[in-house]
């Protein structure tokens, strides 16, 4: 693939994101800066532009780039967030945090991906991840607490213990809601209490507990 076809692929990608609707101008830079064909498998190399999901590795998958967009505009990112992320997967969604935020904590329940995101994030120099094998639904809590959470799996509820993680005023983004009828839904804290507001309807493979025996 030549410079030319990259840099058309990656247009008219932006371009469409916005005409659904993505206005925040860094998270459209970010996912213009991150090449998606780095993170897909290659028999799917000819489709990473595209708007849509993908399969990954261990029956996961590349989320579509509007809900990797729409979900990073709902966390209201700042240069200087400290962010965890549930859920590493391909790695792509971790990219795009860690151009706009100050450091990422993402955790992976399965040896295989986490490995693949590692290999991918040293190719791009992306400096400001740090990966960890482990439990999504514990969170990090030696590392805490978070500016921001980013949840990407779904889950009927939010686990209480990202919850707790999640700093004063600080904000969460979670698909919530049954398999057949979750929402992207951000929570923010303010002090004991979450106020949440839903964005809009996705459908997301289940968070699940523990780290994965195989794979």
């Amino acid at each position: 693939m030549g410079e030319d076809e990259f840099d058309t692929r990656v247009v008219a990608l932006i371009m469409a994101l916005r005409a659904a609707g993505i206005v925040d101008k860094h998270v459209l830079g970010a996912l213009e800066r991150i090449p998606r064909d780095h993170f897909v498998t290659r028999e799917f190399d000819n489709r990473a532009y595209e708007n849509r999901a993908l399969p990954i590795a261990c029956g996961q998958t590349i989320s579509q780039p509007f809900v990797v967009a729409m979900m990073t505009e709902a966390l209201c990112l700042t240069p200087r967030a400290k962010v965890l992320e549930i859920g590493t997967g391909s790695g792509y969604q971790t990219a795009i945090l860690s151009i706009l935020a100050r450091r990422v904590y993402t955790i992976e329940r399965y040896r295989t991906l986490q490995a693949e995101a590692e290999a991918r994030f040293d190719r791009l120099r992306l400096r400001n991840i740090v990966t960890r094998l482990g439990d999504g639904m514990l969170g990090w809590p030696e590392q805490g607490d978070f500016d921001r959470i980013l949840v990407t799996a779904g889950t009927p509820e939010c686990p209480p213990a990202l919850l707790a993680q999640l700093r004063e005023g600080g904000l969460l983004v979670a698909p919530i809601g049954p398999p057949e009828q979750q929402f992207v839904t951000v929570f923010r804290r303010d002090g004991d209490e979450f106020h949440q507001r839903q964005i809009a309807p996705v459908r997301f493979v289940p968070l699940i507990a523990g780290i994965a025996r195989t794979l």
